[in-house]
């Protein structure tokens, strides 16, 4: 017979405690995020206020010393565990860094004047327009709806266009059958084959040329008919691309040149102006329309050049624009009982999350100045100098845990004079060289990019030739490898580059 028993055992783990799992959160936030987390703990928690800024003042980035301030006030009433305030002051200290420089004649404090590379600048003065920063493109269907309106048709053969108009994909194909079409058609009686034909033809000469097409070859058919022939010439090499989006379009797609030139029957020349004419055609004309308006990436850290050194520096323009609101923290403190009302939880939630939001800017900072003192070569000479760099190193090189970098680089971005960039994108694996040094995978890519860009068109290198190049420069790379770096950089395989 079993008989039950109790037995205790006595065992470690660790466990993150609440405001540790809040510093985890806000460090690998995007700056967008950490805005909006920013933004509703302003909305929900009485004790913070936002920080206003005068009209056309720059951000203050010191103003996060006062938050640290503000943060302190009544940390008896609020507090039931002692808190480490090292990091707290690091923060403050690195923050009032950025500051000093900020200040400084050679650092850009116009943010919108480093970050863009031209075109005239815009205030928000009374003269300015709001039209001029809205960014508004007519979908593929209003617009063909719009060069519908030039036309002088009835009532029911412009009905009939739009209910094509109406049924085409974002691409611009129409993919639906004619006669599924015809029961939506909002005429009396209910149109024809024919007429469905006569309303599809008045569509596919609509701009952009090749819209309403039932398939590829149609769609590229429509837009060479679309282009003027001035000369025999052109009308030769346009009947050429005709038979060859009618009839060989798999040859085209296999550059079988040689099986195409014996069927149609043409010169090597006219072959070769034929399949150019045809590679500038747009095989989906309808995106150009349904594309959405590409955003703007906020970096987090904006590097520069002060006095001949590289600088990393927070962008104010991401700092935490929130505080503890000293009058409430004040009243709170004089009341009753105060250390065990909700009130309190909160006081002690809006503590934690100025401490946090300032622990993650030092940690980014932190980052992004071993990121910059390991790749100033990069910012000088380009990817070619870019050197192998793990997370383990900068862990090593800040004390720090190899997770807390990883999240630290995730969804980070710095603005440098060469670009935007992730924080991700300065850690490249090292390659062995025949000197028995090392190079970045980076550095790799950049060289294999040049040498393909300055390559023979008649004669693109292959795969092996570009690894014997490597070597004869001292990179020892195998094949197969530089198949991999060629398909991230989205380039073709030789034959695939290889002119007529």
């Amino acid at each position: 017979m079993v008989k039950a028993a109790l037995e205790m055992r006595a065992k470690q783990h660790l466990a993150l405690t609440p405001r540790l799992q809040q510093s985890v959160k806000l460090l690998q936030l995007s700056a967008t995020e950490f805005a909006q987390e920013m933004q509703e703990a302003l909305a929900s928690n009485p004790f913070l206020e936002e920080v206003e800024q005068e009209a056309g003042a720059q951000p203050d980035v010191a103003r996060t010393g006062d938050i640290a301030a503000s943060a302190d006030l009544d940390g008896a009433a609020a507090d039931h565990a002692p808190v480490d305030d090292a990091p707290l002051e690091t923060t403050t200290s690195a923050i009032e860094t950025d500051a000093t420089l900020a200040a400084s004649e050679d650092f850009p404090t116009d943010f919108s004047t480093y970050y863009s590379h031209g075109g005239a600048h815009h205030g928000d003065g009374e003269d300015s327009d709001i039209g001029e920063w809205v960014h508004s493109t007519p979908s593929l269907r209003e617009h063909l709806h719009q060069e519908l309106r030039s036309y002088r048709l009835s009532e029911r053969d412009c009905l009939l266009a739009q209910t094509l108009i109406e049924a085409l994909d974002d691409d611009g194909y129409l993919r639906q059958l004619l006669s599924e079409l015809i029961p939506l058609a909002p005429v009396e009686p209910p149109p024809t084959e024919k007429e469905m034909q006569i309303a599809l033809a008045l569509v596919q000469s609509l701009d952009p040329p090749g819209v309403a097409a039932r398939d590829l070859a149609e769609c590229l058919r429509l837009q060479i008919e679309a282009r003027p022939a001035d000369t025999e010439a052109e009308e030769r090499i346009q009947e050429i691309a005709q038979d060859i989006v009618r009839s060989h379009l798999p040859r085209l797609a296999k550059r079988e040149f040689t099986q195409m030139r014996r069927a149609l029957g043409c010169t090597e020349d006219e072959l070769r102006d034929a399949c150019a004419l045809i590679r500038m055609l747009d095989p989906r004309p309808g995106l150009r329309f349904s594309q959405a308006h590409a955003g703007y990436i906020v970096p987090d850290v904006i590097v520069t050049k002060i006095k001949g050194k590289w600088i990393a520096l927070t962008n104010p323009a991401v700092a935490p624009c929130a505080r503890i609101n000293k009058v409430y923290a004040e009243l709170f403190a004089q009341t009753r009982g105060h250390h065990r009302t909700p009130l309190a939880h909160q006081l002690q939630e809006a503590r934690w999350l100025i401490r946090n939001a300032q622990q993650r800017f030092a940690t980014i900072q932190r980052v992004a100045e071993a990121i910059v003192a390991h790749q100033k070569h990069f910012l000088e000479y380009g990817e070619v100098a870019m050197k192998p760099l793990v997370l383990r190193d900068v862990a090593e090189e800040l004390g720090l845990h190899e997770s807390t970098i990883s999240r630290a680089t995730g969804n980070k971005y710095m603005a440098t004079p060469r670009g935007i960039f992730e924080f991700k994108y300065f850690f490249s694996r090292q390659l062995a060289t025949d000197t028995g040094g090392a190079c970045s995978a980076a550095s790799v890519r950049a060289l294999l990019k040049e040498m393909i860009e300055a390559e023979d068109a008649d004669a693109p290198l292959s795969d092996v030739s570009l690894a014997k190049m490597l070597a004869e420069q001292g990179v020892i790379v195998a094949r197969r490898t530089v198949a991999k770096y060629r398909g991230l950089m989205r380039i073709a395989p030789a034959e695939m580059r290889r002119q007529v």
